[in-house]
Formats: C-alpha cells, structure tokens, sequence
C-alpha cells in the first residue's frame, strides 16, 4: 500500500511538471482572450471582460450542470481567490497567504504553500487573498504582512520573497498580482490606516522593484496643492483591487481607494488626488498619463477600485478606445481610455448624494449628505452600490453585467488621530441597517447608454463578481450560497445550485478533458460543475 500511494505521488509530480513544459509566457498573456481553455489571468485576460468565449454550456443545457470536484481549504477566513488555469493545473490562493496547486480534472492536490505570518496582522476586512499570478514556470503571491512572493509552480518552492511595505504600518496585501511583459504589478492596502498608498512594478526573474507610482503626490508633486499640510503622510489612496493593461498604449489602468481618514475630511481640505481615482500608468515607467476622480474629497469612503473593463467600440459617432466603470458611488461612467476624458456618466443604483454629474463628470453634490457626529442618511451605504467583486462584458449581446446593491448607509463623523498601525478612519457608520438591510440585484446595463437592459433580483447583498460566457449565461453567486445561471440576453434563471457557504468572490470557466467546467470558491471550498452525462 505505501508503495501504491508513494507511486501514485511520482505519478502527480510527473504529471505536474509535464503540464508546464508549455510555460505562460508574455505572449501567452497577451492572447489569453484567444485561449479559452485556460484563465491565466485574475480577470480572464488583460481587457478585464471576465469573459469566456466556451460554448460548450448554454441557456438550453445548463440545468444538466452537474458537481465535477471539490477541494476543502485549511482555513476559517473568508475566501476571495479567483482562481487560474494554467495547462491542467489550477492555482489559487487560500487564506490569509497560502497558494495550492491542483490537477484541474480531478481537483487532486499536487503542493501547497503555507505562509508563516505574524500572529497579529491589522486588516481593514478581514485576512483574504484575491489570487496569484502567473509567468514562465513562476507563480507569484501577495501576502496579509505585506510581501510578494515568487514559488516555483511545480513545486510550490520560494524562488525570492521581497518586502513591499512595513505592515506594523497598517500595509498589507489581498489583491491579485497582474504580470506586464517581465513585470509583475502589485498593489497595496491599507487605507484604514492611514497609510500612503502606492503601485508597484517587481521584476519577475530577481524580485528587484523597477518602479513605484505614489497615489498620494508629495509636496512639489503634481497634485499635491489637493493636500493641506502633512496630511499628504497619511492619505490613504490604496489599490488593493487588480487593474488592466492595453498593451497597444502601453497603458495599465488601476483603480486608487478612499482617502484618510475615511470619514472626517477636516485634516484634508481639497480634491485629495489621486484617492477614488482612474489611474492610467506607462507600463515602463510608472509615470502618470492621465487620470480621473470620480469622488474630489470623500468623506463617504466610495473607493474606485472597481475592475476597469476595456473596450474598442464605436461611441457617440466615431471609434474610440473606452473603459466601462460601475463605480461604488452609484454611477456608471464611460472614459475615453487615452485620454482619461468623462464621456457618460449614469446612476445604475439608488443614489441621493449627488444632481448629477457636470461635463467633466465632477459630481455636483447635493447640500446636507456630510457625515455628522449624529449620522446621516445616504443612498448607497458606505459599501456602495457595487464594490470590488468584478463586471463582466459580454462581446456577444454587447452588454455589461454587474451585481448591484440597493442600501442606504448611516455616516457618523467623528475625531481621529493618527498612531500608526492603528484605525484612522474619523468615527464609522453602520453598514447595515437593522430596520433596512437592502437588497441586491445582477445588472444588465446598455455600456453606451448606462440603461438599465434587465435586472435578476437578489434577497441580500451580493459580494460575488460575474461571468459572462460564448453560450449567452451570465454565472453569479449569492450571500446565502447559491451559485446560478442566467440568460445574458434576458436575465431569467436557467440553472442554480446552494453550495451550502457565503460565495464572496468570482466565477471563472476554463476546458478540462474536452468540457467546459465553470468554477467558484463558496465557504471554505473551491467548487467546480460541468453537464452530466
């Protein structure tokens, strides 16, 4: 029996290494929309659609989907991971800062890392991890006390291991990395403590840092007129959600997060660039091209780290490079991804914060939605109307679908003072309410228009992302642990399943022995489905 099961061991490794003889090359990355068999990115492929072009599944069929496996993870934390296929083989992240390798088929366990982290690690929301990401045979993590990590992906060996940031300073890492050319991009959070955001650029092969592009300007800085004093120290601007990259630019764009504190903006008088921002970076240097706020001094904690979604279509009469952006605040905006210029702006939920948006899209504030030491009442709540779990765009109805939130917040005001590592957020609101918790909802929005196509009614608040496939579904998952099945062009239900755990991440699809299996993390598990027989 030990040497059945020592046999069977050598056979996975074999396996293992002879599936990453085809190595994930730059290249690779730069075609993954045209390889549908594999998810080699956290969104899918560098335009962020979320997109799988399988058919194999469609609105008739579905309802035969049926569980293929499922892999239990070593942990009690909340689970996030988007996972990656590569050539057989998943990757994913398991909480706080560990990564498991497994055969795609069967869900067979071929290594796992486990990160050693500190025994107190402050988090704004909990110790998750959204996923790795991939080079050549490397895998690369980012973890809760704030290092990058490259493993062997064979065998899950430390190949460098680099710190970003001090996490004693309230630094961490849970975003996904997203590798560029020979680079791999990494953002940081922290900005409920006061931390000075930043994005990074480590080279793949050494770990050495080729370039740092600072969210928070310092004196002299463009930009840093929007910050009164020293409060520029402590300005928050995190990126803690993965960005995109349009690689005919040269471009990555990158969404920045709340300014510090979160909601008493007395210490901050002013714009606070480049907080709630669009970012759009040279991919060489890290040098600014453009950006765009969608919040100027927010005092309501609307983050714009939403996944930019990347589109060439035609748009008010004449071809254009876009990026499609349902933001936290409610607004659904359109950008000419070139030059960062505001072309559409809409409400896709319930706000009462904002008139309207002028011509520049600077929102035009309504008097009276200030947070105060008694609380105000605001649509949306301080978790908005859609947060950092990702939009799909579907290339055949021409759609874009996102899970929505219909919430109002509670927002107190309060003093703060800074000690690092500690809370500096100027008092908290209440997330939900007892006598309104709200609803939730998937969205199908027009993406020239910001219409509303069709909607797909949610009893809770969804933290799930989704998927949009060739066979027209359109997969989201629910706060009370059911993954389903839309139609893209109607939203009527075609399939659901409970899967008996909160589902706080997003659906991915990819091609395994000639089927196509869609794939999500619920609870503490990682399940796939694929039609019976």
């Amino acid at each position: 029996m030990n040497r059945l099961c020592f046999a069977a061991i050598l056979l996975a490794m074999a396996l293992l290494q002879g599936s990453l003889l085809a190595q994930v090359t730059y290249d690779r990355l730069l075609k993954a929309d045209q390889d549908p068999g594999n998810w080699l990115t956290y969104s899918g492929g560098y335009r962020s659609w979320r997109y799988s072009p399988l058919n194999k599944l469609t609105r008739e069929n579905a309802p035969k989907l049926k569980l293929k496996w499922v892999y239990q993870m070593h942990t009690a934390h909340t689970v996030e991971t988007t996972p990656l296929v590569a050539d057989g083989v998943m990757y994913f992240t398991e909480p706080p800062s560990n990564v498991v390798a497994v055969d795609a088929a069967t869900g067979r366990q071929f290594w796992r890392y486990r990160r050693a982290t500190p025994k107190k690690v402050n988090v704004c929301c909990g110790q998750v991890n959204r996923g790795v990401a991939i080079l050549g045979d490397r895998v690369f993590v980012g973890t809760v006390d704030a290092h990058l990590v490259a493993l062997d992906a064979r065998t899950g060996t430390v190949l460098w291991d680099v710190e970003v940031a001090d996490y004693r300073t309230g630094h961490s890492i849970t975003v996904a990395p997203l590798v560029v050319k020979d680079m791999v991009i990494c953002g940081i959070s922290g900005g409920e403590y006061g931390i000075r955001g930043f994005l990074d650029a480590y080279d793949a092969a050494t770990g050495k840092r080729r370039w740092r592009f600072w969210t928070i300007p310092s004196p002299g800085e463009p930009g840093s007129q929007t910050w009164p004093g020293d409060s520029w120290k402590t300005g928050g601007g995190p990126t803690w959600v993965t960005g995109s990259f349009d690689p005919e630019q040269n471009l990555i764009f990158w969404g920045t997060g709340n300014p510090s504190p979160d909601w008493n903006g007395d210490s901050r008088v002013g714009d606070n660039l480049y907080s709630d921002s669009a970012i759009a970076l040279d991919a060489d240097t890290g040098k600014l091209r453009w950006h765009f706020q969608h919040v100027p001094h927010d005092v309501h904690d609307w983050d714009s780290v939403q996944v930019p979604v990347l589109v060439d279509d035609e748009f008010q009469g004449r071809q254009r490079k876009l990026i499609y952006w349902a933001h936290r605040n409610a607004f659904y905006y359109v950008l000419d991804r070139e030059t960062g210029r505001f072309l559409l702006g809409k409400p896709f939920a319930t706000q009462t914060w904002a008139k309207g948006l002028d011509a520049n899209g600077r929102p035009i504030r309504l008097p009276n939605i200030d947070p105060t030491p008694d609380g105000t009442y605001v649509w949306p709540g301080v978790q908005g109307a859609t947060n950092w779990y990702s939009p799909s765009y579907n290339p055949l109805t021409k759609l874009f679908y996102v899970a929505s939130w219909e919430n109002k917040g509670l927002y107190r005001k309060g003093e703060q003072e800074y000690s690092p590592g500690n809370r500096y957020i100027g008092s908290a609101p209440l997330i939900d309410l007892p006598d309104d918790p709200g609803h939730g909802a998937i969205r199908a929005l027009n993406p020239k228009t910001g219409d509303r196509v069709w909607e797909y009614k949610l009893h809770t608040k969804p933290w799930a992302g989704v998927l949009s496939t060739g066979g027209k579904l359109v997969f989201g998952g629910s706060d009370e642990g059911y993954f389903f099945a839309l139609d893209a062009d109607t939203g009527r239900e075609v399939w659901r399943q409970n899967l008996g755990g909160i589902i706080r991440t997003n659906p991915m699809s990819y091609l395994s022995q000639g089927k196509q299996v869609v794939a999500i993390a619920s609870g503490n598990a990682i399940f796939t489905f694929e039609l019976g027989e």
